[in-house]
């Protein structure tokens, strides 16, 4: 009998990358909105509803789920849904997993590594360091603080939090989004260009939440980015070297971009490096730790031209 793994966030790239990763060796399950398939449970975070069944001999739950940081202006409405997305869906299943006596193997949740703060500094962060003052590290702290309640509350054997970075993927996100005024020619870097974008490839993210289910010594707070540091600047002169196109107009001011997104614009205005060693010391390789060979293979192989 395959262990049965409940994956949250059904509708996002991550999840449904992960999900095609894991099917061979687990059951998968999902938390939707929209019960569609046989493997699929309805809940709904703002009423407070979940469908128990999900959870009948459940080993692992890998919760994904968070509304899109970037995808809408910070309103203060649209901050509470940011946090209550991924604080109160950790909540709500807490609650089901109390209600039914059940003890997991692993309860292992998507983090950022935002939580050390919107800043462009030259320190490399690791996963003990201090944690940031503004919102986003707000979010972070608040989300990874709901995940520990799981091990506290003795509802899980080990709670793993996987501090991603940046995702880049062929399918959305923010390579999609960088790369389409390079395809016509009026890319450009943004702000100083100089703020750090951690960063890591679809595959690999998905390796990392492979790794942490599979290995038992896994546990706490790791970065998911891959070891080799850019910034924005050297990004999208990549991008422009990899779709073999130039690169004329200035850089945005950072003026224009808090205009056009208010509070929003940090995430693109600043960023740190982070530091993948306690990942790799406790036995993860990437794949591609090289931000060339990945951009080389989400665009050519994966035909993102």
């Amino acid at each position: 009998m395959k262990e049965i793994v409940i994956i949250t966030g059904a509708g996002g790239t991550l999840a449904k990358a992960l999900a095609k990763k894991l099917e061979n060796k687990y059951a998968i399950r999902f938390l939707t909105r929209t019960k569609k398939h046989e493997n699929e449970f309805e809940w709904n975070i703002e009423k407070g509803i979940i469908d128990e069944n999900a959870f009948e001999n459940v080993s692992h739950i890998i919760h994904l789920a968070g509304a899109n940081i970037s995808e809408k202006k910070w309103t203060e409405e649209r901050k509470k849904e940011i946090i209550s997305s991924r604080v109160d869906s950790a909540q709500l299943i807490l609650k089901a997993l109390q209600k039914k006596n059940i003890q997991l193997k692993s309860f292992i949740s998507a983090s950022a590594v935002g939580i050390y703060g919107a800043i462009t500094s030259e320190k490399i962060f690791k996963e003990d360091d201090q944690k940031g003052n503004d919102f986003l590290s707000e979010v972070v702290i608040r989300w990874e603080k709901a995940a520990d309640e799981f091990l506290e509350k003795g509802l899980a054997e080990r709670v793993v939090k996987v501090r991603t970075s940046i995702v880049l993927s062929e399918k959305e996100g923010a390579l999609e989004k960088m790369s389409v005024p390079v395809k016509f020619g009026i890319g450009s870097p943004i702000g100083s260009g100089r703020q750090y974008i951690p960063w890591i490839h679809i595959d690999d993210i998905c390796s990392v939440f492979e790794f942490a289910l599979k290995n038992e010594n896994v546990s706490g707070a790791y970065n998911a980015s891959a070891p080799q540091h850019t910034d924005n600047e050297n990004l999208t002169k990549e991008i422009a070297e990899v779709l073999d196109k130039p690169l004329f107009m200035p850089n945005v001011p950072g003026f224009v971009m808090k205009l056009i997104f208010g509070e929003l614009a940090v995430v693109l205005l600043e960023g740190s490096r982070t530091s993948s060693e306690k990942l790799q010391n406790a036995g993860f390789q990437f794949k591609f730790p090289d931000l060339k060979n990945a951009l080389e293979d989400l665009f050519k192989n994966n035909k993102l031209k």
